[in-house]
């Protein structure tokens, strides 16, 4: 694994290397993001990231060449993602041509690659048999960890930073559970962005761009499943953990434009570094700030692995109520949607007339 580990190195090299000259094509092509009232950044930023992160993925593919039964199905997604969030850098697709395509992705890699949730070992005995379902979820969940990884693409090197802790927390379990096409893989695509970060963190000089977000979004999905499916409720909870910032920052959008009875696809300014700006942080601040709670999630996924069935269900507890403190102190679904708050004022008053 050491070996493993020195050439997936060789990925961030390539990374260094290669990002300076998306940024100079980039330019050439006026493949910029522009700002408006949703975005940070008040100068165009070249775009165009994600093939600096792909190209050295490639690198390292041909590098170390893993190998699985899943792989060409993996990496054949992984082309038509990379087309996919180009076209849209270039010419902006409609919400519902990503959509489907990604839902072709998902098929893709389940159909014809064989990659599905099948059934989960339950902690006090029996299984959970997903069935026909076991499709639907696999499909369903790569979408959806696809898209929170764009969602969260919102501040200089926010997305690379929370996919590069969410990888490095894969690989390191893959390698804690034997996994080594897992851990290999999550460990070239670590590299790979983290040389890319170099660039993109506050002030930006590249942006991924949906090229970049949408292949990370997937690849994590997809690397996230095959490190724990077909096990324990527990373990199934892990990547979730691993995934927590943009899983909860998706849910929790989709429930404030339901509250607000706003288009689920609609774009707006409420997500988590939205708020967090708004509420004094600066870029930098907000950036680190998001970095932190990741790197908590990611903790709290290798502590659930090693805890008893009791110990999961107090972690997760915690989490929750940590989640549940910051959407109602950050105002995430909207000002009046207090209900833990509520609940400690009325606990606070019986005690007082007590």
């Amino acid at each position: 694994m050491i070996k493993i580990m020195i050439l997936a190195f060789i990925t961030m090299l390539v990374s260094l290397i290669i990002t300076p000259i998306i940024i100079k094509y980039a330019k050439k092509l006026n493949a910029t993001d522009k700002p408006n009232f949703r975005k940070m950044h008040t100068d165009p930023i070249p775009t165009l990231g994600g093939l600096a992160i792909f190209t050295s993925f490639l690198v390292g593919l041909l590098i170390l060449q893993p190998i699985s039964e899943f792989h060409i199905a993996i990496v054949c997604g992984a082309f038509v993602i990379i087309a996919l969030g180009l076209i849209d850098d270039l010419y902006d697709l409609s919400p519902k041509v990503k959509f489907f395509t990604q839902i072709a992705v998902a098929s893709l890699v389940v159909f014809w690659g064989g990659l599905q949730v099948e059934f989960i070992n339950l902690p006090f005995g029996g299984q959970l048999e997903f069935g026909f379902l076991s499709s639907i979820i696999t499909i369903f969940w790569i979408v959806g960890i696809t898209n929170a990884i764009n969602l969260i693409d919102g501040l200089d090197g926010l997305a690379a930073g929370v996919s590069s802790i969410a990888l490095i927390t894969i690989a390191v379990m893959a390698i804690i559970m034997g996994e080594v096409y897992v851990a290999t893989m999550a460990l070239i695509l670590f590299f790979s962005t983290l040389g890319f970060l170099c660039y993109n963190f506050f002030p930006a000089k590249i942006f991924m761009g949906d090229t970049g977000a949408l292949f990370l979004g997937y690849m994590i999905s997809v690397l996230a499943l095959l490190g724990f499916k077909n096990v324990t409720v527990i373990s199934f909870i892990i990547p979730i953990f691993i995934l927590g910032v943009p899983i909860s920052d998706t849910l929790i959008a989709m429930i404030r434009r339901y509250v607000n009875k706003q288009p689920m696809s609609s774009p707006d300014s409420s997500h988590l570094h939205h708020r967090l700006v708004k509420f004094g942080f600066t870029h930098k601040q907000t950036v680190l700030f998001i970095y932190s709670l990741s790197f908590m999630f990611s903790l709290a996924a290798i502590l659930f692995s090693m805890t008893t069935v009791w110990g999961s269900i107090m972690i997760f507890a915690v989490a929750i109520l940590a989640i549940q403190f910051l959407i109602e102190n950050l105002e995430l679904i909207d000002s009046n949607f207090k209900p833990l708050t509520n609940f400690f004022k009325v606990l606070r008053g019986l005690r007082d007339k007590t």
